[in-house]
């Protein structure tokens, strides 16, 4: 691919002015949506749950439009670009994982819960203690999520400005252009919350999932149309693009590599591959932000319908993930990738100036067609971090203030302040933190928030639904047991220290070898929950039997 195509290096003051107009159109047009919702919003259901008014399609679509994070439509992108036939593994995880969730959350937790994931935990258990647990957990893996989208719009900005390495714009240099991006998005993000609530946050979401489908849908015509709908020239002319042969199209390239003469490396490799497939698979069903959406629908038929439009809107999306990531590789190659991004978080956008300018008539084409896939990114991330900061931030009220502290006689309009106050804060701590992330792949650094989820809250919420003898010290026991281990683990993996690629890549205290814990830290999240309940005598039998009854039947549920 010719240098002048790559934004970084040539993109021109109309590239610049389609992207900014268009993003700026962009965040009216979501901004109006948040301050019409917000006139809708009148008490703790509306903030909290959008006033359970959501159809199944509405909620479905606006489960896709949380759910296709920067992590699918930038991050897998760019490890398919990069690393071909492992990079898709991102995608099958991610789609599979709802099948876990259809099965064994959404259903009985929109008839067992109010608001938040806690309501479950703590309708048969003692109430301070487990919200607390649920809360702190809450807030954990919705700021490992909200990284990962703020890397994603860091990221981003350089592609659609036209900067890096020595060059500016506006004074910024690329990493100071990124850190901005960061703050700007945190700042809108809050906005989206203290302003518009759920009924905000959700409308955002459906449109921003439309949008989404569409600028994928286009962008994998047009790859497919430039190879005669000839799937094999395709894979065939990425491979040869990627400067790595029939291995691009082989498992191995990334993950499960074999190291000839290091049997100990090659296990830690092949054990990383399992760690990461379970924590995808499992992930999902432990989500905050995810699970908060089964409690928009007014009821449990309308939360399992919405599961299956939300399976089919992702399923599809995900199929175009592989005409996105193969065609980058083709179309744009992997060194004009890496050149402009290392994590190849902007593999997607650059197809899109590459198709522009050979389908819509050159530079000026490539340049409206980058802009509008840079509005629909934009999107997406900001539609995402609302959805994440909402659910924590509604942890902190509802649970943490409301139950705890109050006692549960706190007044809704108490809480919703909590609430917005809560968001404010968490958006702050993610900015911060996403700033020192930017090396990493999006779709990577989710990996890691499913695997804090599927340690952390999935084991409570699974032994909660279906095992009688559960109680409060074995909720306890699987939420901290499960957050320490795996955020101790990922703490002392090569993610933060010790490779060139981590967090901090000039200081090493790394000691676990495996990128994603889940492989270690969703058994132990599992067998802490076992030891905590056995361990203690309480056993609530006709308390278990009335949350049993709701949960199946949906009888009392709100």
């Amino acid at each position: 691919m010719p240098s002048h195509f790559l934004a970084a290096a040539g993109t021109t003051s109309t590239s610049r002015t389609l992207t900014i107009v268009l993003f700026l159109i962009f965040v009216a047009i979501t901004l109006a949506i948040t301050i019409w919702a917000s006139r809708q919003t009148r008490t703790a259901t509306d903030f909290y749950a959008g006033g359970r008014q959501f159809s199944g399609w509405q909620n479905g679509m606006a489960i896709g439009g949380d759910y296709m994070s920067a992590a699918s439509f930038l991050g897998i992108a760019g490890l398919i670009a990069l690393y071909g036939y492992d990079g898709f593994l991102y995608s099958i995880g991610f789609l599979v994982a709802w099948l876990v969730a259809l099965l064994l959350v959404a259903e009985f937790l929109r008839n067992s819960g109010r608001y938040t994931m806690a309501d479950v935990l703590a309708f048969r258990m003692r109430q301070r203690p487990v919200r607390t647990a649920a809360s702190v957990s809450t807030i954990v893996v919705s700021i490992f999520y909200l990284i990962a989208q703020m890397v994603g719009a860091g990221a981003l900005v350089s592609l659609l400005l036209g900067i890096s390495g020595d060059q500016k714009f506006l004074g910024l240099t690329a990493g100071a252009a990124k850190v901005w991006t960061i703050i700007l998005v945190g700042a809108l993000m809050i906005v989206y919350v203290v302003v518009g609530g759920m009924k905000g946050t959700t409308y955002v979401q459906i449109t921003k999932a439309f949008m989404l489908m569409i600028g994928a849908f286009v962008m994998t015509v047009l790859v497919l149309a430039h190879y005669k709908f000839n799937l094999s020239s395709l894979l065939g002319d990425a491979a040869t693009q990627s400067g790595k042969g029939a291995a691009f199209l082989e498992p191995g390239l990334r993950y499960g590599k074999e190291v000839a003469g290091d049997a100990t490396q090659t296990f830690y490799n092949k054990m990383d591959l399992l760690s990461l497939g379970i924590a995808l698979v499992l992930g999902t069903a432990g989500l905050p932000h995810i699970l908060t959406r089964f409690y928009t629908v007014p009821t449990a038929r309308v939360a399992r319908k919405s599961v299956l439009w939300a399976i089919g809107i992702i399923g599809v999306f995900y199929l175009m993930t592989l005409a996105l990531g193969f065609g980058a590789a083709a179309l744009v190659g992997s060194k004009a990738i890496t050149a402009q991004d290392k994590a190849g978080n902007t593999a997607a956008p650059q197809l899109a100036q590459e198709l522009g300018h050979r389908f819509l008539g050159g530079d000026t084409g490539g340049s409206i067609f980058l802009a509008v896939i840079a509005a629909v990114a934009f999107a997406t991330i900001l539609a995402v971090v609302a959805g994440l900061t909402l659910a924590s931030s509604s942890s902190v009220a509802h649970d943490f203030y409301a139950n705890v502290i109050r006692r549960g006689k706190a007044a809704e309009r108490d809480e919703v302040k909590v609430a917005r106050f809560s968001a404010l804060v968490i958006g702050a701590v993610a900015i911060a933190l996403s700033i020192f992330a930017q090396n990493l792949n999006v779709a990577f650094l989710v990996a890691l928030a499913f695997a804090v989820a599927a340690s952390a809250n999935l084991p409570a919420i699974i032994y909660s639904l279906f095992w009688r003898r559960f109680n409060t010290s074995g909720a306890l026991w699987s939420i901290y047991g499960g957050l320490i281990v795996s955020v101790v683990l990922v703490f002392f993996s090569p993610v933060v220290s010790g490779t060139e690629t981590a967090m901090f890549p000039h200081h090493d205290w790394q000691w676990f070898p495996l990128s994603n814990p889940g492989i270690i830290s969703i058994p132990i999240g599992f067998l802490c929950g076992w030891i905590g309940a056995k361990l203690s005598k309480e056993d609530d039998t006709e308390k278990y039997a009335e949350l049993e009854v709701r949960s199946l039947t949906g009888f009392g549920a709100h």
